[in-house]
């Protein structure tokens, strides 16, 4: 990233929250949908989604401004990204993630950052997110938004580790540890029609998880275990373990136990999976890996903004071989994978 040298550089920052305001209240007034069947006047917006003309003018021009939107004349359209992902009845739509997981959860808890930052949690009503997951709304509302934003990684983290031969067509079991509301163990068995996945995560939350697995008609072939992954008792006998966005929600002292234990309960050439927010080895960027790290750390003040490197090592002190290390949402996420010999 260029270093900024401007006032208005400094202010595009400062101001951003604005931008994103305004992409979270289009999303709950569905103004994205309003216009997924064709272009609007600002007085047709305003009858599809109930909010007043000049307030929708308002909204629709910030909109505009930042790219969300195109108008032409008194025309107002979605741009084609907004298209693809906002609208909510299209296969790409994550916009429940954004409107109730960043907007609803991630948005106010950034309040306490600067708290955190000077171990000033005494106050904080969730001070980790054991304590976060507890809370029943909370964790209903958490994974059911992310379950929408972990469809398409999950999906395209199957395909790859099959086209790159780092897991047979035919694998029989997989430890989806900290694995939410089932998304990628979904995707997992969509793509292995041999497996069998387990899911262990927090009590509230594998109860939203076997509702999802039920709508896919799965609850067969994907199972769930209660507990926090960083002390239940795992099942042996695992052909894959995976741990999504887990190191990051956790204490760095409880990254080495985590490692040992996938070690433990995979086969002799079992694999280990880490997908995860990731910044580079120099600490550089990129800009939304840092960024989410940070936003972690609100709830997780004991974690570790991780590097390639750092999951690496750890991987290799459990005894494991590295075998992939790339991009899986470019510029957000990396997945590492690595191989119990035998």
């Amino acid at each position: 990233m260029k270093p900024i040298e401007s006032a208005e550089d400094i202010s595009e920052l400062a101001f951003g929250f604005m931008a994103s305001k305004a992409l979270f209240a289009a999303l709950h007034v569905d103004v994205f949908g309003a216009l997924s069947d064709g272009p609007k006047t600002i007085k047709d917006l305003s009858v599809a989604t109930k909010v007043p003309a000049q307030r929708m003018q308002t909204l629709v021009t910030a909109l505009v401004s930042v790219g969300l939107l195109t108008r032409n004349d008194s025309k107002i359209a979605n741009a084609p990204a907004s298209e693809a992902y906002l609208v909510r009845e299209n296969t790409n739509y994550f916009g429940d993630y954004l409107r109730f997981q960043i907007d609803r959860q991630m948005y106010p808890f950034m309040e306490n950052l600067d708290k955190v930052l000077l171990g000033d949690t005494d106050d904080i009503e969730y001070p980790d997110y054991a304590s976060w997951m507890a809370d029943r709304h909370h964790a209903e509302l958490f994974s059911r938004s992310q379950h929408s934003g972990s469809l398409g990684p999950g999906a395209v983290l199957a395909k790859r580790l099959l086209k790159e031969g780092a897991v047979s067509e035919d694998v029989g079991s997989m430890l989806d540890v900290g694995g939410g509301s089932g998304a990628f163990s979904i995707m997992f068995c969509k793509r292995f029609p041999k497996l069998h996945a387990t899911v262990l995560d927090f009590p509230n939350v594998i109860e939203v998880g076997k509702a999802f697995v039920a709508e896919e008609e799965m609850s067969d072939r994907i199972d769930f275990v209660a507990g926090d992954g960083t002390n239940a008792n795992w099942p042996n006998d695992q052909d894959i373990v995976l741990m999504s966005y887990l190191f990051s929600g956790v204490p760095e002292e409880a990254i080495d136990k985590l490692c040992a234990d996938a070690f433990r309960v995979l086969k002799p050439g079992g694999l280990i999976a880490i997908h995860d927010f990731m910044v580079s080895d120099d600490r550089k960027g990129p800009a939304l890996a840092a960024l989410w790290q940070l936003q972690h750390m609100v709830y997780t003040p004991d974690g570790v903004g991780m590097t390639p490197g750092f999951v690496e090592k750890h991987l290799k002190k459990a005894g494991f071989e590295i075998e992939i290390d790339d991009d899986l949402i470019p510029g957000m996420t990396r997945v590492m994978t690595a191989r119990k010999s035998g």
